[in-house]
């Protein structure tokens, strides 16, 4: 790609709602070559400070219900604390970090959850195409390393609060046009494990026609299932690989000896 090498990262709130293990990823992220775009969930902040404001979270099947209260509370938690949190940790490593939600130069627009079995409030899905790349592009070129919290925008004046996960991979899917972009995810486990109980059993690299035979004998099971479906869904629509690993193993990602590697 004429542009280069892309990292686009998504940390979660495991991540965020330890100051020390934020540190460290931050260090890590620091190093890392090339361009990076960083995209941030919002962790247990966003409930403590809806509690402290007498508003209850509410969540079915573990996800977050998002009323108008609960869409104030984690716009001000997610788009605005947590978010520049880490764009000052950033600047402080020297980084030229830019904190944005998809409503900010109209990066990421999404479409209101319709209401089937369960209403979810004002909770976003990205459509295809729903990405502003070049905008993106131009920040990267100048320098910026956009940090995005989990906040988009339907282009109508509403806010939407939209799963992290999913904004990385639109955005990685987007960028694959103009960037040669891997996507990784960093969370509690060091990869995917073919012992759940061993830390040590990591699979280094999942091709898609594994990835159902693994899926059959349950090695792949429960919530990581999901995760690899959204991998191979990236790379099938241009991403180059993603990672999922531990964020304290970030350094490893030059020597391709991060986590677990999801290639076509």
């Amino acid at each position: 790609m004429a542009n280069g090498k892309l990292w686009v990262i998504k940390i979660g709130g495991n991540i965020i709602d330890h100051p020390e293990g934020l540190s460290r990823f931050l260090d890590r992220f620091a190093n890392l070559r090339g361009h990076k775009v960083l995209v941030h969930g919002g962790g247990k902040i966003a409930t403590r400070m809806a509690a402290d404001l007498g508003i209850e979270a509410t969540l079915v099947a573990g996800r977050r219900i998002t009323d108008e209260a609960m869409l104030r509370v984690v716009t001000m938690v997610y788009a605005g604390l947590t978010n520049k949190q880490v764009v000052a940790g950033l600047q402080a490593r020297k980084c030229n970090a830019l904190g944005l939600s998809g409503a900010d130069g109209n990066s990421i627009k999404a479409v209101k959850r319709p209401v089937k079995d369960i209403d979810y409030g004002f909770v976003g899905d990205i459509l295809p195409g729903s990405v502003d790349d070049d905008v993106i592009a131009v920040l990267l070129e100048k320098g910026f390393i956009p940090v995005f919290s989990a906040i988009t925008h339907d282009g109508e004046g509403h806010l939407l609060n939209t799963n992290a996960d999913t904004i990385a991979a639109a955005l990685a899917v987007a960028l694959s046009s103009q960037y040669e972009t891997s996507l990784v995810y960093c969370f509690e486990k060091r990869g995917v494990l073919r012992d759940m109980y061993d830390e040590n059993s990591v699979i280094t690299e999942i091709k898609r026609a594994e990835f159902e035979g693994l899926q059959a004998s349950g090695v792949v099971a429960d919530g990581m299932v999901p995760k690899l479906h959204n991998a191979f869904d990236a790379i099938a629509k241009g991403v180059r690989e993603v990672y999922i690993g531990h964020a304290d193993e970030l350094h490893l990602l030059h020597e391709q000896r991060f986590g677990t590697r999801m290639v076509k």
